[in-house]
């Protein structure tokens, strides 16, 4: 994490002669996370630890002209001082217009219970949220289904189902097949829409969204 190790950048600079290759996964969770979100929707509400992810999803759903809701001041100032532009229009305070949530590791019971009924949640964290809301709908972390090529293959993590690995795990393999020479760790991020292709490619299939609704 960041306040770890800045994201593996401090292990890096301590070890610059490193053979190996430090993938943190980033840039697929991002290709996930916007690939996982229904198409039409027109605003997201995110809510949750603001990581290196999370910074880089939210800019990718501006370029994209979506909007994007926080809930808290700071979060917003953040995410303004990261970008550089000022945007009022991705600054709101209200829980009731948006029903497509990105989720992180700090999000409250009493945040969920706020969520309209229907609410799509999406995690952005490695790990679930705690599923409250029996009138919503709930995706899985950042994964992705595995080729059939690959044998012998269980849940990757106990909250996944059969044959279903989380994208952290897969960067590693993506980055080794492709024979890729950066480091994805620190700040720096690989191009999303390059890493998402050559996933697919592979033959890592994106998991089904519970609902396709808009927002």
């Amino acid at each position: 994490g960041e306040e770890l190790n800045r994201y593996g950048e401090v292990y890096v600079k301590k070890h610059p002669q490193l053979k190996v290759k430090l993938v943190d996964g980033s840039s697929l969770a991002v290709a996930v996370l916007l690939n996982s979100i229904p198409k039409g929707t027109t605003q997201v509400l995110l809510r949750g630890n603001l990581t290196k992810v999370a910074f880089a999803v939210t800019f990718a759903l501006c370029q994209k002209g979506i909007q994007v809701i926080v809930l808290r001041e700071d979060e917003y100032q953040k995410l303004d001082k990261s970008f550089g532009t000022k945007s009022e229009d991705n600054f709101s305070k209200s829980y009731s217009s948006c029903k497509v949530w990105l989720v992180g590791d700090d999000i409250t019971e009493e945040e969920q219970r706020k969520a309209t009924e229907g609410t799509l949640f999406i995690p952005f964290s490695q790990f679930p949220p705690k599923k409250l809301r029996k009138d919503c709908f709930y995706h899985t972390t950042p994964a992705m289904q595995t080729p059939m090529a690959l044998e012998n293959v269980d849940s990757c993590e106990n909250w996944l189902p059969r044959r279903v690995m989380s994208v952290w795990r897969i960067a590693g393999i993506l980055h080794a097949l492709e024979g890729w020479e950066e480091h994805e760790c620190g700040y720096t991020m690989c191009n999303i829409d390059k890493v998402w292709e050559a996933c697919l490619k592979h033959g890592f299939q994106p998991l089904r969204v519970p609902i396709q609704s808009k927002s």
